[in-house]
């Protein structure tokens, strides 16, 4: 018995940790707002090359359990770059949400070093990417 409650309460932490970000990130979307500060957990769908002009971004492809599908621009000259990243892995992240018709951007993944806003972040495999 105690396996079993153990197990289910594991399945519905898991569940809930996918849910928490999809009302934000969706409810934004359908209303078509930006500068949404989110926080979850999805799937990487595809991993882009790094977009190398200006600031320098790490990109990939997260689909969410909602399936809406967000870009993640990572700036990784202000914080480290995901390199072992695969499709397939899941990443948590808290960032600022901009909405876009093809599902929307996710940046502001990293620490703000003139304080100027809220610090966000990435985390794959344990390790935090601030």
């Amino acid at each position: 018995m105690k396996k079993f409650l153990f197990t289910l309460l594991a399945c519905l932490a898991f569940n809930l940790s996918f849910a928490y970000a999809n009302p934000q990130i969706d409810k934004a979307y359908h209303e078509k707002r930006s500068d949404v500060q989110v926080q979850g957990i999805a799937k990487v769908i595809k991993v882009l090359s790094d977009d190398t002009k200006g600031s320098r971004h790490q990109r990939f492809l997260l689909k969410l359990p909602s399936n809406l599908t967000i870009l993640v621009a990572h700036n990784i000259d202000l914080s480290k770059k995901i390199e072992d990243l695969k499709v397939g892995d899941e990443v948590e992240f808290y960032g600022e949400y901009e909405w876009n018709n093809k599902g929307g951007v996710l940046h502001w993944t990293h620490h703000d070093p003139k304080k100027k806003h809220i610090d966000g972040w990435l985390k794959h495999k344990g390790i935090v990417y601030q």
